[in-house]
Order: C-alpha cells, then structure tokens, then sequence
C-alpha cells in the first residue's frame, strides 16, 4: 500500500514537472523570487513570523518579491515608493479583486461591492458608504447611539463579571466588543439592536465570525433579507418615522448611467458586507488597544484622566 502510494505520488509529481516546464516559454516576466516547492509554493517557507521572513528575502531579492502562496500568485511590496507607483499611480489596473470559484456559484459577486469590478455600480454603492456612513455629519449624529451601545457593553462586562462563572473563568471582554459594535452598526443601518449577548444566537455567531466560519454553514438568524423585506412593508404602511441607511437604500435613484434603483439582493448583500466587515475589524481593533493599555499602566492612567 505504501509503495502503490510513494509510485502514485512519483507519477503526479513528474507529470507536474513535464508540465510546467512545456509552459515555462510562456511565462511572462515576474519580480525575483526564492525557488518554491512544487504545487505548495513557499508555503513551508515563510515559517511561524511570515513577514520576518519577508523581511529578510527584501535584502536578497529587493523591494518587491515575488511568491507562489500554495497555487496562488502573491506579489509582496516593501516600499513606499513602490506601493505608491502601484496604488496611486497605477490604481485602477490593480483596483479588481481575485474572486474564487465558491464566491461565483452563489452570484454574490454580482452584488457585492467589496468584490465588484471597478465601475458604475462599485463607485454607486462606495458614494452611497461614504456619504451616509462616514461623512461628520452621518458621524455625529450616531454620537448616543455609539454611546448607549457601549454603556450596554460595560453593563454586559459588570454583569459576567460578578456572576459565579465569572468570578472562575473570568470574562472574555473581546466577545462583548464584538457585539456592541454589531448592535451599533445595526442601529446606524436598520435602527435596532440585531442580538442579545445572553442569547445562544449571540455566542454562535460570536464563534463561528472568530472562526471565519461561513454564515450559510449556521442558522440564518441574521439574515439581513427579512429585515429589508420587512422595512419595504413598514415604509408601504407608513409606520416609519426615522430615516436610516436602509431607507436610504430602499429610495435611491440613480443618476445617468447608474441604476435606476437598487434591488433587494444588492441592498441585502451591501448590509451583510458592512457587517462584516465593520464589526470584527473595529472589536479586534479596540482589543488590540486594550491590550496594550493593560501592558503600559502609565498609558492607562492618562487615558483615565
């Protein structure tokens, strides 16, 4: 058995080499590199500290290097000036994603924005980000509501704190981040709370985002489809009184050449993609922060005062 599998292994390996070295004429030029071990790339190169590793491939090869990260491509910039020539002035060749195939069989990129090719509908979906989300205005406005969110997280953390268990596990202080910032993203967008940290949902979801766990792999308790379906309903009746992003979503009106309106697919996968990625960005922020302000009691004192 043994041997049929090192025979086996010797056949594909000899085969993978044949191949490319028929393909290696057309190879367009790349930036230096390590040689790499075939189909795992550099892998098992970089090591536990990646970017020391990097490091030290700079003084060899220069500022750009260029590495096979299993079958995947990886260019990595160690320069300033570099990464300003590419994204800065060169932008726009460089502005689309790479999406893989399990993204595609859904048609979630045909309404993300984060995977969207650069134009029409990516620059529509980014105006309406910046302009209802990120401008001074929209931000100061969210002033209590930011407020409330974190006097409820301290209230969480006072409360698991005192409790039996506790007092002997101690408090995971990052899971209560977490779901502070989401409620407060779903205040700004659908104006409610989206989860009660006591609930099961709530340690569920906490778990399988910190495990990058797919969300159609649980319960679909937060899907954001029943809330727009159930804001069009609300906004029919006219029970609304107070405008939020999805209702800014809900009456756009495109200009020339831009969407007419926006459908409930891309209004669902825009919220999703905010959630995503505002919520565990910002907790793991703030925790880093916390951290170091554990580490440096000095720094802690003049933060209090």
């Amino acid at each position: 058995m043994e041997w049929n599998f090192f025979i086996y292994s010797s056949i594909i390996l000899l085969i993978f080499i044949f191949y490319k070295k028929r393909l290696h004429y057309k190879r367009l030029p790349t930036p230096p590199g390590p040689p790499g071990w075939p189909l795992f790339g550099h892998i098992f190169q970089l090591g536990t500290i990646p970017h020391r590793t990097i490091a030290v491939l700079k003084q060899k090869y220069g500022p750009v290097v260029w590495l096979k990260i299993g079958v995947v491509n990886t260019m990595v910039i160690q320069s300033a000036d570099v990464a300003s020539e590419f994204f800065k002035n060169h932008d726009l060749s460089f502005a689309d994603r790479n999406i893989i195939d399990v993204m595609r069989s859904r048609n979630y990129t045909k309404y993300s924005m984060a995977l969207a090719p650069y134009g029409v509908y990516w620059r529509v979906m980014r105006r309406l980000c910046t302009v209802e989300l990120f401008v001074n205005k929209r931000i100061n406005e969210t002033v209590s509501v930011r407020r409330n969110c974190i006097d409820h997280m301290l209230q969480w953390i006072e409360k698991e704190a005192n409790s039996v268990e506790g007092r002997r596990n101690g408090v995971q202080v990052v899971r209560y981040i977490f779901l502070a910032t989401f409620n407060t993203l779903g205040h700004m967008i659908m104006s409610q709370d989206m989860v009660d940290p006591e609930s099961k949902d709530a340690s569920l979801f906490f778990t399988s985002m910190k495990g990058m766990m797919e969300w159609s792999g649980e319960q679909h308790w937060i899907l954001p489809a029943t809330f727009v379906k159930k804001r069009i309903e609300e906004n029919k009746a006219g029970v609304r009184k107070r405008k939020d992003l999805l209702d800014v979503l809900l009456e756009f009106e495109g200009g020339k050449n831009e969407p007419a309106k926006l459908s409930e697919s891309e209004i669902t996968v825009f919220i999703l993609e905010i959630f995503f990625a505002g919520s565990e960005t910002t907790s793991a922020s703030v925790e880093w922060a916390l951290t170091e302000l554990l580490r440096n009691p000095e720094t802690m004192i003049k933060v209090k005062n």
